[in-house]
Order: structure tokens, then sequence, then C-alpha cells
């Protein structure tokens, strides 16, 4: 169920759009953050965990926690098993969110995995069209949804 849009985000909006969008969910909860690579990710987790200047996509170590906040990067992960393998919960206690990287294709093994009270979302970025050929960046639209 798609909850709410935001049709032209530049970098400059993010701290509203992190705003408005901690507003518009539950928490505890987990956000699938879907994307082509280069479309924001990351930048957007570094936004919303504001406790933590030093956030990075967590490739390596697959999940980082940083105060009431989890980070997880699936890209490297080849099967829905390992997603089992992950034990998310001993990440999750204690946490109010979980941001995931990379996370649609595993989205069953991701419900099956946190805890019945958690609402889990999608936030899906896309890249929009160059306005004119003087610009040096394009806006992303974001598409915030529930996943039941």
């Amino acid at each position: 169920m798609q909850l709410k849009v935001w049709e032209d985000v530049n970098e400059s909006d993010l701290p509203s759009v992190v705003e408005q969008l901690k507003s518009s969910i539950n928490k505890p909860c987990a956000i699938i953050l879907s994307g082509p690579v280069g479309a924001g990710k990351t930048t957007l987790t570094k936004e919303f965990i504001t406790e933590d200047d030093g956030v990075c996509s967590p490739t390596y170590s697959i999940i980082n926690e940083s105060g009431s906040y989890a980070h997880a990067d699936f890209y490297r992960l080849e099967s829905p098993e390992e997603v089992v393998h992950l034990e998310l919960s001993l990440y999750l206690e204690d946490k109010d969110y979980f941001l995931i990287e990379w996370g649609r294709e595993f989205v069953k093994e991701i419900q099956r995995n946190i805890d019945h009270d958690w609402s889990l979302y999608e936030l899906d970025i896309s890249i929009n069209p160059k306005k004119s050929e003087n610009e040096t960046t394009s806006s992303r639209r974001l598409v915030l949804s529930e996943i039941k």
C-alpha cells in the first residue's frame, strides 16, 4: 500500500524528507531501500541516522548498528537462506529502525525474521531525468509503501 510520494527530491531536501518519512511510519520498523546503484540509498541513510556521522554502506560487515538504528546492505547476499543465518533478531533488540539496502528480493525472509510487532516498509528511490543539459545532478523520486 503506497503511503507517500516525494516527486522532486535533491540532497538539500533530505532533512525535511527524513522528518516527513519518520512521521509517516510506525516504529519499530524495517525499511527496505530500493533503487539502482547511485540512487542515494546510503546518502538517505546518513541523513536518517543522525546519531552517527560515520555512516557508510555496510557492504563488508553486512549489518552495522548505531544507537536505535541498524543498517544492512544485502547486496552481496546470494540466497534467501543467508538472511536466516544473519540472526536479525540479535541486531534488532532495542532498535527502532532497521534500514536495509538491496532487500527487496528477501522480503519474505525479512518478514519471517523480525518480530511480529515490527512494521515493514519499502522506500523506492528512482533517479529523475535531468531537466536541462546544464544540470549536474538529477533529483530523485521517492515512494514509501507499506508491505503487509
